[in-house]
């Protein structure tokens, strides 16, 4: 199946909570986010308005990325935020350069190796390197030491590990570590 993959539009935010909802009802939802379905669940419309307008286009340090089916069902999403050194940390270490985080990765069971998580990273790679103000050095995201089925697909993508670790909010023994690309010479 083909899959359209883009951006987000301000006016979707009922369809960026019901992917968000199902991400956080996966089997992994535990080690892949830090979030949980029940507080997701609670949050106003407003809150879901906020988010889809600050991720859409029209956001300057968002980006929400989806890929459509067909059918317009969405299959899959990834989100990226841009950090600057001046930014407030949202996690892990702060920003050395401008970067971009991958946060928010989520592909349905049944589009699973289909090529969807292969597109929808693309596209967030692509937009950073595109970026003009800020030009970003490279693209990062944390992965839950337990989660070594998204830690394969991320090597396979081409991030390698940092030698950052950081502890997992919440939890005194669990850790993410830390994976980037840089930004192509030349």
């Amino acid at each position: 199946m083909r899959y359209l993959i883009r951006t987000i539009r301000a006016d979707e935010w009922e369809r960026c909570r019901e992917i968000r909802l199902a991400s956080l009802q996966d089997p992994v939802a535990k080690i892949a986010f830090l979030d949980t379905y029940e507080d997701a669940v609670q949050r106003p419309d407003a809150f879901w308005q906020e988010r889809a307008e600050g991720a859409s286009e029209s956001g300057t340090s968002v980006r929400q990325f989806v890929a459509e089916a067909p059918d317009g069902s969405w299959a899959g999403t990834i989100t990226l935020l841009v950090e600057r050194p001046t930014d407030e940390v949202r996690f892990g270490e702060p920003a050395k350069s401008d970067q971009t985080h991958i946060v928010g990765v989520y592909v349905r069971p049944e589009a699973r190796g289909t090529g969807v998580i292969d597109a929808l990273f693309r596209a967030g790679v692509e937009w950073s390197w595109s970026l003009a103000e800020p030009e970003i050095g490279r693209v990062r995201l944390y992965v839950h030491e337990d989660n070594a089925r998204a830690a394969a697909f991320y090597r396979r993508f081409g991030f390698v590990a940092t030698g950052e670790v950081v502890a997992v909010p919440g939890d005194d023994v669990a850790r993410e570590v830390e994976y980037e690309v840089l930004r192509p010479v030349g």
